[in-house]
């Protein structure tokens, strides 16, 4: 069964199997800076949904994705050709995804949580079995250009790993923003923005 939702002006929808939008999609494509006509890529991009986001804030953007299960990449390719946007979802590993170096003023990324071993799972689409963390960023510090961002959310808990993660990769955390699921509840979600060959000097939002 097919699950339609509407993100305006645009429809998203993606069957059963696909990864389904969850608030941290929601929330990483509000929180990602996006100026029109700039070349976005999504790595891990499932459903496509963070390229609509991002989408319906700016215009004229060069839309590119990157999704390693078929099914999941054609559903991609599918919701940006029904919602009338221009781009091209590549299915296969985004460790070596044939894609130009410094080719993206923002590469976003929902990525697996828990590394392997860890003795946590949300799902074969939440544990880096495919992608460590430290892969990630090196695909996303060798796709961006100089001076372009990174964004990406993960679990408050792996604060550490993810800034040493980008800095190993010339990428230079400047944004960072701690998100809960309700008042008085504890951050369940981490979301940062880095740039390349960034200078250092992090903000934190509320």
């Amino acid at each position: 069964m097919e699950r339609i939702e509407r993100l305006t002006p645009y429809i998203l929808s993606w069957p059963e199997g696909v990864f389904p939008l969850g608030g941290d999609t929601l929330a990483l494509g509000d929180f990602a800076s996006v100026k029109p006509k700039w070349r976005v890529c999504d790595l891990g991009t499932g459903s496509g949904a963070l390229l609509l986001l991002l989408a319906r804030r700016a215009e004229g953007l060069a839309l590119t994705g990157v999704e390693i299960h078929p099914a999941s990449a054609r559903t991609a390719q599918r919701n940006l050709e029904r919602n009338g946007l221009p781009g091209e979802i590549l299915c296969g590993d985004l460790r070596s995804a044939p894609l130009p170096a410094g080719g993206f003023d923002l590469v976003v990324s929902n990525p697996p949580y828990f590394p392997v071993g860890s003795g946590r799972s949300g799902g074969p689409a939440r544990s880096e079995e495919d992608c460590s963390l430290d892969e990630l960023c090196a695909a996303a510090g060798r796709l961006t250009k100089n001076a372009g961002r990174f964004a990406l959310c993960h679990r408050p808990e792996r604060l550490a790993d993810v800034v040493c993660a980008l800095r190993a990769h010339r990428l230079e955390p400047k944004r960072l923003k701690l998100a809960a699921h309700g008042p008085g509840c504890p951050p369940s979600l981490l979301l940062v923005e880095a740039v390349r060959q960034g200078r250092p000097g992090l903000k934190i939002e509320l």
